[in-house]
């Protein structure tokens, strides 16, 4: 089985920069000449406060890739679920599902930066529960003829929205600790990863899969994709050297969880390659790269030095990245 490769875009940048959306059309259009089968958006209203990090709304710019591309599966990496009202975004998923021919992937996850719930009017300490709400009225008004329930201060009486995406978009749970695990296990369609180690990685993806097995569930029918950071450089040292601040500056990998910058896929092709290989026989399926400054040599690079030494193509996330029936 061969691995596919996608790419994150910027659709949130550093404070000293701001989102360019015509060049995310672009990245995206060369992503796809260049054979990446996914490209993954970032997803927070507002982050940082003396030192924001200005974003374009995640599904909103997936809508606008949409329209530019033609193959590319269309994933968020995450989306906060629990901050979001259930019917508007399963009609917003729909339409970008509907629109694009079926190439949504939501990436979702309870998310952790409380200023949002706040702001949102969402509990904070209940967003675990809220999630798994979400998710649940998602699917049903996805997939059935009507919708009838009460949940919390949310009532559905005969409600049917159409045109119903088909597939449905594929939902990958996103989150370190066992509870959720057990939650990718048991309620979506499979786990998306944040800077994992191919060890950490083997670890939490056994306990997914038992998890599924005790559920009644097939292991096999549940997919994975791994979201890791790139820097091809000269050598391992050069390219840690650049690769170290970059990351610094723009990503959060709490002390808590299994997400580390080691995780850096960093150095000469061949060294990179080298180093894939071994989340390849991890078990990871489908790996989201997030190239060093998102810079276009990296991504040129990559397509052309190191995806030839590992055979990249087979679709082996169609489930996920297209949806599930079920």
């Amino acid at each position: 089985m061969s691995v596919r490769f996608g790419l994150a875009i910027e659709n949130f940048t550093s404070a000293e920069k701001a989102p360019d959306l015509q060049h995310l059309v672009e990245y995206s259009k060369r992503a796809e000449e260049l054979g990446y089968t996914s490209l993954w958006a970032w997803d927070h209203l507002f982050l940082g406060s003396k030192q924001p990090f200005p974003q374009l709304e995640a599904l909103t710019t997936l809508a606008v890739l949409a329209a530019n591309t033609t193959t590319v599966t269309l994933g968020t990496g995450i989306l906060v679920l629990p901050i979001r009202d259930p019917a508007l975004l399963a009609k917003t998923a729909a339409t970008i599902q509907d629109f694009s021919h079926g190439r949504l992937c939501l990436g979702v996850a309870a998310g952790w930066y409380e200023r949002e719930f706040d702001a949102t009017g969402t509990q904070f300490k209940g967003r675990g529960q809220i999630f798994e709400r979400t998710l649940e009225i998602c699917k049903q008004l996805w997939t059935e003829d009507e919708v009838t329930g009460d949940w919390d201060d949310l009532s559905f009486r005969r409600v049917r929205m159409l045109p119903k995406p088909q597939p449905r978009p594929g939902l990958l749970i996103g989150g370190y600790v066992d509870r959720v695990l057990r939650r990718v296990a048991t309620l979506g369609d499979g786990w998306l990863t944040y800077f994992y180690t191919p060890e950490a990685f083997t670890a939490s993806w056994a306990k997914i899969r038992q998890y599924a097995e005790e559920a009644g569930r097939n292991p096999d029918e549940l997919r994975n994709v791994s979201q890791l950071p790139l820097c091809i450089g000269e050598s391992k040292e050069a390219a840690l050297a650049r690769s170290g601040p970059w990351l610094a500056s723009y990503f959060d990998t709490p002390a808590w969880s299994d997400a580390t910058p080691d995780s850096a896929i960093v150095g000469t092709p061949e060294q990179c390659a080298e180093q894939l290989q071994q989340h390849i026989e991890a078990g990871v399926q489908e790996i989201c790269l997030i190239p060093q400054g998102y810079e276009q040599e990296q991504v040129e690079r990559f397509a052309a030095e190191v995806m030839p030494l590992l055979g990249a193509g087979a679709p082996v996330l169609a489930a996920a990245a297209r949806g599930a029936q079920s």
